[in-house]
């Protein structure tokens, strides 16, 4: 028996995209000489975008649908694509054809060669705002997103990492295992708006760097080394003023700057371990990353769930 290849797609409000997102989608599946199965995860859209993926799935088996509760953001609906795929390899792939499904049959081939994680970098982007381009966090494979293919045993390891803050594209990097890279063209995107504004992808960027990395945490000393030459700095022109120069000091205007920058310095380093106490918060609450609250098959492949899951 052929092997299986699961995609899994995050939808969120791609009304406009589906249709042509479905297509092209029916021309790869066609040409693949693999088992298919697409996993479409609706994560939480207030358009007809589950409508219209309702409708598809019942016309073809090889579609499944799986509706969130309600928008628990990309990372999560990622989880719950990859907590539900059955594939031999999994293709992580955006749903607004930024993501060509034209690569997928080149990240197949790689794999096939004996790679366990195949990513997709991109040779240009385009289309895409300089904010996107400066907040997106620098990826362990540069110019890559989380468009990818995973072998089994990549997302088996994947699940076993529970951490609610979830940065995929540096877990994947952590996990191991052998990894290599498919080139392509970004091209815009095919209708809509972006669901990454400057905002998100802020948060976005900030979860990649306190997920991976203490540096934050590092600034503290350097920045207190800093504030401490400073203060010798003061205090030796203090001390120079009064007794070399023998001008009249006026105490309170240095004391005011001195004590300012110190209380500005504190209130940044407040803040970044602030960052990392949240993140300890989230994971000790251990809530779910994900609820399911729909799962939709067509008849002939599948049942039509009402039941919640979590994860």
């Amino acid at each position: 028996m052929a092997p299986l290849l699961s995609l899994v797609l995050p939808v969120f409000n791609e009304e406009e995209v589906i249709p042509a997102l479905l297509g092209r989608l029916e021309t790869l599946l066609d040409a693949l000489p693999l088992r298919t199965e697409v996993i479409f995860v609706d994560d939480g859209s207030v358009d007809g975008s589950a409508r219209l993926l309702r409708e598809a799935v019942q016309r073809d088996p090889r579609l499944r649908l799986l509706s969130l509760s309600r928008n628990f953001g990309h990372q999560p609906a990622i989880t719950a694509g990859l907590d539900h795929a059955n594939g031999d390899a999994v293709v992580v792939m955006d749903a607004d054809l930024q993501d060509p499904p034209e690569v997928v049959a080149e990240l197949v081939t790689r794999w096939q060669q004996g790679f366990d994680v195949v990513h997709a970098r991109r040779r240009r982007r385009a289309g895409e705002t300089w904010m996107k381009l400066v907040t997106a966090p620098v990826p362990t494979v540069p110019d890559s997103g989380d468009f990818r293919l995973m072998s089994r045993r990549v997302v088996l390891a994947m699940r076993g990492l529970e951490e609610s803050h979830r940065f995929l594209r540096g877990l994947v990097a952590w996990v191991g295992f052998r990894q290599t890279v498919v080139e392509y063209d970004r091209p815009e995107r095919a209708a809509g708006r972006t669901k990454f504004p400057f905002t998100r992808m802020t948060r976005f960027a900030m979860d990649g760097i306190t997920s991976f990395s203490t540096a934050p945490l590092r600034l503290a000393t350097y920045l207190g080394l800093l504030v401490g030459l400073v203060a010798v700095g003061v205090a030796a022109w203090a001390a120079w003023d009064h007794f070399v120069a023998h001008r009249t000091i006026q105490g309170w205007t240095s004391l005011i700057v001195v004590v300012s920058l110190i209380g500005a310095v504190q209130f940044v380093l407040i803040g970044i371990v602030g960052a990392y106490v949240g993140r300890i918060y989230e994971e000790v609450k251990r809530r779910p990353l994900y609820i399911v609250s729909e799962e939709v098959s067509s008849a002939a492949s599948g049942e039509r769930s009402p039941k919640s899951l979590a994860r």
